[in-house]
């Protein structure tokens, strides 16, 4: 009998993965951003608050309550021509240990000319073995604008809890008209909290992040550079190829948030989402 429980276990928790879909796009008529036509499926749901001067806003709602072991996700979104989308979470995203596969979570965005699109979620929080295989890919018109802030935290460092093993491997592709203008594939596996510890990997950091403002150049990573003195953890600034980017470490993730919301205050000349307020 034990036997029989033991080998029905996988299919089990096979069938009761996680599975979730959002696709929609947005056109702007008149200057106004509006929603098109919407897919929602699984535990995945998105929401659109009130309108604001700078366009659409949504906001990304697990109903789950967090990503496990052979969980997938998929998001899609396009802004049409002229229109101005930001796109964020409703909370931090938390992956919980894995004992099978990985979760996976795909996101596909694309934005026409002129449009302005912001990727903005909350944390990405992996719990100790947790397994997460995430793929970021972005296809810009020539004169349309990208503001990306991602934070991945390794463990709750708030609950004085770390990750010590577990795997994340992360693809991001950015292509503009077009052409391949940014590519990384990071992967850490085993022993992650060793790894994190090395003085040319996180030097004992629990919290990293990537920001990505396309268009721009040297001029804006010297306005960013302003607000070095407010930083808390490390913060390096760079532009090339028609972008610039900002690499965030820190002790832990209130503090990186924190240089987070500066750079991309001052790369964005205005507001960011509300609930990166709370």
């Amino acid at each position: 009998m034990r036997g029989e429980f033991a080998s029905a276990a996988p299919a089990i928790l096979a069938a009761n993965r996680a599975r979730g879909a959002v696709r929609f796009a947005v056109h702007a008529a008149e200057g106004v951003t509006r929603r098109g036509d919407l897919h929602e499926s699984g535990s995945l749901r998105v929401r659109f608050p009130s309108p604001e001067d700078e366009g659409l806003s949504a906001v990304f709602v697990n109903t789950a309550g967090g990503v496990a072991g052979g969980d997938r996700f998929d998001i899609e979104i396009a802004a049409g021509e002229d229109a101005r989308l930001t796109l964020t979470t409703a909370a931090a995203e938390k992956i919980y240990r894995a004992t099978g596969k990985a979760a996976e979570v795909n996101i596909s965005l694309a934005a026409a000319h002129d449009a302005h699109l912001a990727w903005l979620p909350q944390e990405t929080i992996l719990f100790d073995r947790a397994r997460l295989a995430r793929r970021i890919d972005i296809d810009l018109a020539e004169t349309a604008s990208l503001l990306l802030g991602e934070i991945v935290v390794f463990g709750r460092s708030a609950m004085g809890e770390t990750m010590r093993h577990g795997e994340f491997a992360d693809r991001w592709r950015v292509r503009r008209a077009g052409r391949l203008v940014f590519a990384e594939t990071v992967r850490l596996d085993g022993d992650i909290g060793a790894k994190l510890a090395r003085p040319a990997v996180a030097r004992g950091g629990v919290a990293i992040g990537t920001a990505l403002i396309v268009p721009g150049d040297q001029a804006l990573v010297e306005r960013i550079r302003t607000a070095s003195e407010m930083f808390g953890g490390e913060v390096g600034l760079s532009a090339w190829n028609g972008f610039a980017m900002a690499r965030f470490c820190a002790q832990d993730a209130a503090r990186l948030r924190a240089d987070m919301m500066a750079v991309l205050r001052r790369a964005a000349g205005r507001a960011l989402p509300r609930l990166w307020l709370n």
